[in-house]
């Protein structure tokens, strides 16, 4: 399933897999500091770890929202989390051209949601062989998303996943419609459900995205009900205080906790 992504450990206990991290990338010292307390946890749980940050945002509402520190220093902030920590990394991409620079980096190229029906971008992605996340668009079924890992698979490239993370629900608020991760599984690619992004309150009057935060566990509890092979959870030592979506990313010293009792979910439906 995911077993061929470089540094994936912990496979073999059939656990749920995570890929977590800050939004995006605000210092070096954070980012490490962030994933070696992850996979600290991780490894202790024996839960199967991929360490996402966003090099760059580009998805922004205001034009003076942070997207980033620059390319280059970013990208090479998540090699050494890779290099030193030996865990694989997923970044988002946005341009074809990037999909080729970033994969030098990282493992696992992502594809935001409002990006998952580019034809050219998914095709760029497929080309460089590593894995592919596609997150659905909020303004697709699920059954729409087998068009996306087609598009990538008919590339010559297998190594899709596919990412649920909300559908919109009038103009301001997301639902999560459970019913789409059996849907999305019958692709016969692994599914992860975004937590914190099913979790956002866009287009808020001030420009910066609200969120849920006090339901994560909520959601994150009917996603292991529901199957889903991985979850997806964007998480921050000082959420109110981070540089993109602190409004609904989980607090760092909380993620230990949920983890714990999403596995004794996972334990008594499987």
């Amino acid at each position: 399933m995911i077993n061929h992504i470089p540094h994936i450990k912990n496979i073999e206990h059939n656990n749920y897999f995570l890929l977590a991290g800050p939004c995006v990338v605000e210092s070096e010292e954070m980012t490490m500091g962030i994933a070696k307390r992850i996979k600290e946890i991780t490894d202790r749980l024996k839960i199967p770890f991929i360490f996402k940050a966003s090099y760059r945002k580009a998805n922004r509402t205001r034009s003076d929202s942070f997207t980033g520190i620059g390319d280059e220093k970013a990208l090479m902030i998540l090699k050494k989390v890779r290099d030193e920590l030996s865990l694989p990394i997923v970044t988002d991409i946005h341009e074809s051209y990037e999909a080729e620079i970033a994969a030098k980096y990282v493992d696992v190229l992502q594809i935001p949601a409002f990006l998952c029906r580019q034809t050219e971008l998914l095709l760029a992605a497929a080309a460089t062989g590593k894995t592919v996340n596609v997150k659905k668009g909020q303004f697709l079924n699920a059954e729409s998303m087998k068009f996306a890992a087609d598009k990538i698979k008919n590339a010559g490239n297998p190594h899709v996943m596919l990412t649920e993370r909300g559908t919109m629900l009038g103009y301001q608020d997301l639902v999560v419609d459970f019913r789409g991760i059996p849907v999305m599984k019958s692709f016969n690619v692994p599914v992860i459900l975004d937590i914190t992004h099913s979790l956002q309150q866009p287009n808020q009057s001030s420009g910066v995205t609200g969120g849920r935060p006090e339901l994560i566990e909520l959601i994150a509890k009917a996603g292991i009900v529901s199957g889903v092979d991985g979850i997806f959870i964007e998480t921050h030592p000082d959420p109110k205080n981070a540089l993109s979506d602190g409004a609904n990313m989980l607090q760092l010293d909380k993620l230990e906790a949920l983890l714990v009792k999403l596995l004794k979910v996972r334990s008594a439906i499987y």
